[in-house]
């Protein structure tokens, strides 16, 4: 133990006598370290996002119900292109005969012009819903309350805005029981949502919540709406799943045989699908910077055998003075992995420090987590050893007496 600690000692007394040649030899290290650190946290960081943003929207506790559900394929696309839209009496069916579910509510959206005195904002999303929405955690009332399900089965005139709306259309002024037009119809502010974060730099909080009669009035009486159903638990959504399923097929009269003509679609499903599209890609980007690591460990490797070179009659006199083949060739690739895993380390500082710098001047968010941290010092050891192992087995194999004769 006390010959590995005085042969590293060595080793860092050789590093620090370079100190220039050892900076340029540790900068390929440290750009393609911070390079993979970069591109990694800012992957991490979107993908956290978008989890957040599926989560939030779908809900981890509910599933929908829609006209065709998850289509990957053209055969797929045309098996369901003729599937009937989901209705209101499906709605209804569910509810009726969903004995493991808590709640079924029906939802429609359109993009409609939002007026209050002289302020009118255009393409804000008027979202109808049915009664049961108050039982989904996903809506919210960070002020005033949500609209009652009396008030959404009678077709009341009231509304809850989103935060963004809110502060658009009403600045420093409280919304609550102002009158604000939906297009063109009077309409009652009884609560302002929960703010919501934002996607990247895209606000999620541009929306007025209306009851599902108002809805059908303003935009039609047959929307295009989805229904969003909730299990007694979460433990029991196949559960609730399979009762919707029976319940659509006896509503719809569907024969034994027959195929489905509704689809089903989950936080699950939507973030499956998202490493799915996503994965290859990412691999790919990291593999590709991952390339400029390889030539950091070429450019230590020559860099090293550049010193071998130099210290030929040093390591003669070591060998002749009783130093041993192993001794030479740790003392070589001590040096090796330090310098790399010292670039290892400024690349990460490096490229930790540009993946947040972009977050904060971008709308691209970065996720800096301590196991990429780890795998990028890591990967720099191994590179360390790697291309170390040839320098050092040069130079443990040199004849002392041959290496001693040169000049």
């Amino acid at each position: 133990m006390r010959r590995t600690l005085d042969l590293t000692a060595i080793a860092l007394g050789a590093i620090w006598s370079s100190k220039l040649r050892s900076t340029l030899t540790i900068l390929g290290n440290i750009v393609s370290v911070g390079s993979i650190i970069a591109v990694v946290s800012l992957i991490q960081g979107v993908n956290a996002e978008v989890s957040n943003l599926i989560v939030s929207e779908l809900g981890s506790d509910s599933f929908t119900i829609e006209r065709t559900g998850l289509v990957l394929t053209e055969a797929e696309e045309d098996a369901t292109r003729n599937n009937p839209r989901v209705s209101l009496d499906d709605a209804e069916a569910v509810q009726r005969n969903g004995t493991n579910l808590r709640a079924v509510m029906a939802e429609a959206g359109q993009s409609g012009e939002v007026r209050y005195r002289g302020q009118l904002l255009e393409s804000v999303g008027v979202r109808g819903v049915t009664e049961d929405y108050v039982d989904f955690p996903a809506f919210t009332a960070e002020r005033g309350r949500l609209m009652s399900p009396t008030e959404v089965e009678r077709d009341r005139g009231v509304t809850v805005l989103g935060y963004g709306t809110a502060e658009r259309l009403f600045d420093t002024v409280d919304p609550i029981d102002k009158v604000i037009k939906i297009q063109g119809v009077n309409f009652r502010v009884v609560g302002v949502s929960e703010s919501s974060p934002s996607f990247m730099g895209q606000s999620q909080d541009e929306f007025v919540i209306i009851p599902m009669g108002r809805f059908r009035k303003l935009f039609g009486a047959r929307p295009s709406i989805e229904l969003r159903a909730r299990p007694e638990t979460p433990e029991q959504m196949d559960l609730a799943m399979d009762d919707a399923t029976v319940a659509l097929r006896i509503e719809r009269r569907l024969r034994p045989g027959e195929d489905n003509n509704f689809g089903f679609f989950t936080a699950g499903t939507a973030l499956d699908l998202y490493d799915q599209a996503t994965s290859g890609i990412f691999a790919v980007l990291v593999g590709i910077v991952s390339l400029s690591l390889v030539v950091g460990g070429i450019v230590i490797m020559n860099i090293m055998l550049m010193v071998v070179s130099e210290r030929t009659r040093e390591i003669g006199l070591r060998k002749a003075l009783g130093a041993r083949r192993r001794d030479l060739l740790w003392q070589i690739l001590a040096e090796t992995v330090i310098l790399s895993v010292v670039g290892g380390i400024l690349g990460t500082a490096l490229g930790s420090g540009i993946a947040i710098g972009l977050s904060s001047v971008t709308p691209v968010p970065a996720a800096v987590h301590p196991w990429s941290v780890v795998l990028g010092i890591s990967l720099t050891a191994v590179v360390g050893v790697f291309f170390g192992l040839y320098p050092a087995s040069k130079a443990a194999a040199l004849d002392p007496i041959s290496a001693l004769g040169r000049t």
